[in-house]
């Protein structure tokens, strides 16, 4: 099952910086890209059915470490 999520971000420079970390990210294979502008990022991936999928909270960490914080779309 597919997830996305939504990142916002008070400057471009810092959600741009989020999209290229997410890009070597070993945590899990995700699909990143700017949405709505260039303060946002839109990030897609494959929520895992078995067992407990830590893939949101580990964004949910990585965004608020670089002054991120999660939006609906």
């Amino acid at each position: 099952m597919e997830s996305k999520v939504i990142f916002e971000f008070h400057s471009a420079q810092t959600a741009n910086r989020f999209l290229n970390t997410l890009k070597n990210w070993s945590v899990a294979d995700v699909d990143a890209r700017f949405f709505d502008g260039n303060c946002k990022v839109a990030v897609a991936y494959q929520y895992q059915t078995q067992g407990f999928d830590s893939t949101l909270a580990e964004l949910d960490d990585l965004a608020a470490n670089m002054g991120g914080w999660e939006v609906s779309s």
